[in-house]
């Protein structure tokens, strides 16, 4: 991985002819463009096949709602045909599996906004409502592509094919992440488009710092002409003061759109959104001050916040709207009439989605009904306590007399545990050198992590922290890196680095053992109960 004393190799005290010069900006501000080459999108599709192999494989099974799956595949089942979500009766599950069930003609009171259920009534839509595949087919795709997506941004963050393949890989063989990507939950999707609009917000960083350096070249060389006006000088004054306007950021309204769907799939999202916003805005004031900028920071909120604050969260939050879309064109939604008998100065339509927001949060934050696989959000680091998605015992046949088969939303422990590790190292590194890499990987975790700690008595479950697998897998890969670089800056030699290679890759060796041996309960196979029991490591995990 790229050091700042590899990029910077030169004096930093330069002459402003120098120092303001494109080709001096871009030495300053970017790293050289890293191209993934034919080598590099072979790897990606090897590893995108390999990840649908493993979450695409007898995805039906069960054939049965198993979990939360019997609200969000009802709900979807609605939304697809009335545009909002229907109640049902109790004990329909058999029935609707059967494609004889219906749900009742009144408005179902539901907590979590409609993108993440459009998405699995997509799947069903192709390939039938009765279908355990067509309602869990979405997931699977989203987990897969989540694969693809990990690879790609590792290897623009590291510049480095090997680093980005161990990426990859843990991603792929991930014991957490396979089971989210097999099942009809909503968080596998918060994930996808949590991490594809931070890919988006990777490349912003990019054409934004392209953007600066093209700005105040063009700034500079312009105050610099023997026939500079007065307006030219006054331009650079402002300029060499706060810097330029960088003008509409492309990246930035994808990250918008994207992150708009996040929260219409969780509202656990917004945590995404601060984060995020934060995180562009200080990339930006952090290449102000690298280019030269003197008041780098009021210019970076001012000139960027503040349109930074418009593509993210203002087109976020139409985005989210349109997600209400079903809802909104319906006069049977729950609470889609509360403002018709109100007085507001609102439209009605806006009222009463204010007031359904207001109804849902309240019972978010104060959630508190137990379940026997809630847990802390303080044990999620350690996987102290993975859901039961499925326990079946009877009609399970295996090769010993008492078998079963099931669905444990477990982490693959050495990736899991190496994780917290990594994510302590890039704590220490982010706080002696500032790493920009280290900051944004230890943003999107906190963000994911961190949210639920403020309601520690509200019921939570651990299968929340799939929204940030790909950044503990990305905070592994950096610490490699990491390792990698030492040796190859030491000048050890040729024999160290080949040490280092080989540690790593016998670290994933390692991972992928361990995932062979906990898959059969991760995917519902049937183990005789000893085989069963001697994969429960700890009793919290029974």
């Amino acid at each position: 991985m790229s050091t700042t004393q590899q990029r910077f190799p030169h004096d930093w005290l330069q002459p402003a002819s120098e120092a303001f010069s494109l080709a001096g900006l871009k030495a300053r501000l970017l790293y050289p463009t890293f191209h993934l080459g034919r080598t590099g999108w072979i790897i990606a599709a090897i590893l995108t096949v390999a990840a649908g192999l493993l979450r695409f494989w007898n995805l039906s099974h069960p054939n049965e709602l198993i979990f939360d799956e019997t609200y969000y595949v009802k709900d979807a089942y609605s939304l697809w045909h009335f545009g909002y979500e229907r109640s049902w009766d109790d004990d329909v599950d058999d029935a609707f599996i059967a494609g004889q069930a219906q749900p009742n003609d009144d408005a179902a009171y539901v907590v979590h906004p409609p993108a993440g259920k459009w998405l699995i009534g997509a799947g069903m839509a192709l390939f039938g409502y009765d279908s355990a595949f067509g309602w869990r087919v979405t997931a699977a795709l989203a987990g897969t592509l989540s694969v693809l997506l990990t690879f790609i941004l590792a290897a623009q963050l590291f510049r480095s094919l090997f680093l980005a393949s161990v990426a990859g890989l843990l991603l792929t063989i991930e014991g957490h992440h396979i089971v989210m990507s097999r099942t009809a939950l909503l968080d596998i999707f918060l994930m996808l488009f949590v991490l594809a609009a931070f890919c988006a917000l990777v490349a912003d960083r990019r054409w934004g710092r392209r953007r600066l350096a093209t700005e105040l070249a063009t700034r500079y060389r312009r105050f610099t002409t023997t026939d500079a006006t007065d307006y030219d000088r006054t331009q650079w004054q402002k300029t060499a003061t706060y810097g330029p306007w960088l003008g509409l950021r492309p990246w930035r309204i994808v990250a918008g759109v994207l992150l708009g769907i996040a929260v219409s799939i969780k509202l656990s999202g917004l945590a995404f959104v601060a984060a995020f916003g934060l995180l562009t805005v200080w990339w930006d004031a952090t290449a102000r001050r690298s280019a030269g900028v003197r008041r780098w920071l009021p210019g970076a909120v001012v000139l960027d916040g503040l349109w930074a604050l418009v593509c993210i969260v203002g087109v976020g939050a139409v985005t989210y709207v349109a997600t209400w879309a079903g809802w909104l064109s319906s006069s049977g939604g729950y609470y889609r009439n509360w403002a018709a008998d109100q007085s507001t100065a609102l439209p009605n339509w806006l009222a009463s989605l204010i007031h359904y927001h207001v109804q849902s949060t309240t019972f978010h934050t104060g959630l508190d009904s137990s379940h026997n696989y809630a847990s802390s959000a303080w044990t999620w680091p350690f996987a102290g306590r993975p859901v039961s998605f499925y326990y079946r015992t009877e009609n399970v046949q295996c090769a010993a007399e008492e078998c079963s088969a099931a669905i444990l939303d477990l982490p693959n422990p050495l990736i899991w545990w190496t994780g917290l590790f990594a994510i302590v190292i890039i704590v220490i590194r982010w706080l002696l050198i500032r790493d920009w890499r280290a900051g944004a990987i230890l943003a999107v975790y906190a963000a994911g992590q961190l949210i639920w700690v403020l309601w520690p008595a509200r019921t939570m479950f651990f299968f929340y922290t799939v929204a940030y697998v790909p950044f503990l897998i990305l905070a592994i890969t950096y610490v490699a890196g990491l390792w990698l670089a030492r040796t190859t800056q030491s000048g050890t030699g040729f024999a160290s680095r080949r040490v280092a290679v080989v540690s790593i890759s016998l670290f994933v060796l390692a991972a992928l053992a361990v995932s062979a041996y906990f898959m059969p309960i991760w995917t519902g196979e049937p183990l005789s109960q000893h085989q069963w029991r001697a994969r429960m490591w700890f009793q919290s995990w029974i």
